[in-house]
């Protein structure tokens, strides 16, 4: 048996009779492609599997039945919160910051009311209220009335069907960024499966958007339910024509942004990237990080400062005008403070309780900003005993840069 009579065996297993007919996809050549599953993919694409399989993208949806380690916290410590067993759990979600616990019921599944906060290791309740998420005041205030198939499985899912409920897997597969692979699984050419390396800027960055991101469907409700997904879209198709962000209001916290537009809420880095410079130089998500899996934290190629240093080292064009990063940052080499990231992406977006992760604007946000507009400035947000005052006064004394740019 050769390898394509293999992939022909396997497609035959997996294949599921959704076809995408008249799909406006870039790099896939026939539209009438279908999903197939990632073992698929597994035959002519070994090495990148095993990589992706260890990846949160690959298992952010996990069967406790079938491995039972994936419950983190001891169920068996009794917590006033905590009024569900382990036989109760249908899915487990998260792994890295929270850990929420899913009961089916008839075909839907529904959130339990308390997750685990992994960094702290307490339990907090899980209830989404009205004016924290859009479509909270449009259910029940009941988790029990709150199936997660609106809310929740369209991105942590290969081709979830609003209508039979049913995915082809459960998980971000490869399918999930490349677009349903019948066609290319048949006949191995770049021609006929999507690839957001050889998609245009835009289109690529919308691969990780259409889940990273904040916003509404642009028709809702969808058959008397409201979505928090972009449903009907894939991959290579322009998601402007099924999703809308949700934007900022200038000057105004919202449940989404502080007032200056940086998102304050998780899973928002679709909506902060597309306000930066770099967005709009055409730098793509992938140009920093690979999905299919790497050492490095939140899957950077490269570690952080290594991978900013590529395009922004002492001198480039591109800054920090100064001869080295230290005099730029003005902290000592290997400290907090000479990370990039650390002034330019500070940890101010909100995941659970005190755990924030970073921001995706690349603004630097002043101690001016904060005293004006509540926003969080990395300066304080890391020197927690000192005022913004202090701040202020510290980036005026740096010389070689603009104390009216970083100070006010």
């Amino acid at each position: 048996m050769n390898r394509y009579q293999a992939v022909l065996i396997l497609l035959s297993l997996h294949c599921l009779p959704m076809h995408l007919s008249g799909v406006d996809r870039q790099g896939s050549a026939n539209a009438n492609a279908h999903y197939v599953g990632s073992v698929v993919c597994q035959t002519c694409h070994p090495q990148i599997y095993e990589r992706w399989k260890k990846t949160r993208m690959a298992n952010v949806v996990v069967d406790p039945k079938k491995h039972p380690e994936a419950i983190l916290p001891d169920l068996a410590k009794p917590d006033p919160l905590v009024h569900f067993t382990k036989d109760d759990i249908a899915f487990v979600y998260g792994s890295k910051w929270k850990q929420r616990y899913f009961t089916k019921v008839g075909d839907d599944y529904f959130p339990e009311p308390a997750q685990w906060d992994i960094t702290n290791q307490v339990w907090r309740p899980y209830f989404v209220k009205n004016g924290t998420d859009w479509w909270a005041g449009l259910y029940p205030p009941n988790n029990f009335s709150r199936p997660t198939g609106p809310t929740c499985d369209g991105c942590h899912s290969v081709n979830y069907d609003i209508k039979t409920k049913t995915v082809t897997e459960w998980n971000v597969g490869c399918e999930r960024c490349h677009g349903p692979g019948s066609e290319h699984v048949t006949r191995p050419s770049q021609t006929n499966i999507a690839n957001p390396a050889r998609l245009d800027f835009v289109s690529a960055n919308d691969t990780c958007i259409q889940c990273h991101s904040q916003g509404q469907p642009l028709t809702n409700p969808i058959a008397g339910k409201y979505y928090d997904w972009p449903v009907g879209f894939h991959v290579g198709q322009k998601l402007q024509n099924y999703w809308k962000l949700e934007e900022p209001k200038l000057g105004k916290t919202t449940f989404t942004h502080f007032a200056d537009g940086t998102a304050h809420k998780n899973r928002m880095q679709g909506n902060d990237y597309v306000q930066s410079v770099m967005y709009n130089r055409g730098v793509k998500c992938s140009s920093c990080h690979d999905v299919h899996g790497t050492e490095n934290n939140a899957l950077l190629i490269k570690p952080a400062n290594a991978m900013c240093l590529e395009c922004h080292g002492p001198g480039s064009p591109n800054g920090p005008h100064t001869s080295t990063i230290q005099e730029h940052t003005h902290h000592p080499a290997g400290s907090t403070g000479n990370e990039c990231v650390g002034c330019h992406m500070p940890e101010i977006e909100q995941t659970i309780a005190d755990v924030n992760v970073r921001s995706h604007t690349f603004r630097f946000i002043t101690p001016g900003m904060t005293e004006a507009y509540k926003i969080p400035n990395p300066c304080t947000t890391c020197h927690k005993e000192k005022t913004t005052d202090w701040a202020k006064q510290q980036l005026k004394a740096w010389p070689n840069v603009s104390p009216w740019r970083v100070a006010q």
